[in-house]
């Protein structure tokens, strides 16, 4: 019953159900990605990864300086609820305005991206140089 609610909580955040559905879509994407188009910053994107990552959801792989996310297919238990998720948001304008969002940044490196978030001060590094 805790995994349950655990992984119902876990996609009950427009973000994370943002996050889900074009993981829906993409079979994989690194953090710096999900970051860009979400539009929020580093530190933000990492608590909703981590709580979709801790209920079983998501898994995710270190690739050198990237993590990469996708949805845990090895889990069957979660066939279901995510076949369901997928028939609600799929028509959604949400969905696919983020889905035209992320074809753009998909063209970009994760190295740029990254850059970009620096400079924008999206990303956690630079926000704690600016508060030193």
């Amino acid at each position: 019953m805790n995994n349950t609610l655990s992984v119902i909580k876990s996609i009950s955040d427009k973000n994370r159900l943002r996050v889900l559905s074009v993981l829906l879509v993409h079979t994989e994407l690194c953090a710096c990605q999900i970051t860009q188009f979400l539009g929020v910053t580093g530190a933000t994107t990492s608590r909703h990864l981590g709580l979709m990552v801790n209920a079983g959801v998501l898994k995710n792989r270190k690739q050198g300086r990237w993590i990469y996310f996708r949805i845990n297919t090895e889990d069957p238990s979660l066939t279901t609820l995510l076949g369901w998720v997928k028939n609600r948001i799929e028509t959604s304008q949400q969905v696919k305005e983020d889905l035209e969002a992320l074809k753009q940044i998909l063209h970009i490196s994760c190295e740029e991206l990254s850059q970009k978030q620096r400079e924008s001060g999206t990303c956690t590094k630079s926000r704690k140089k600016e508060n030193r």
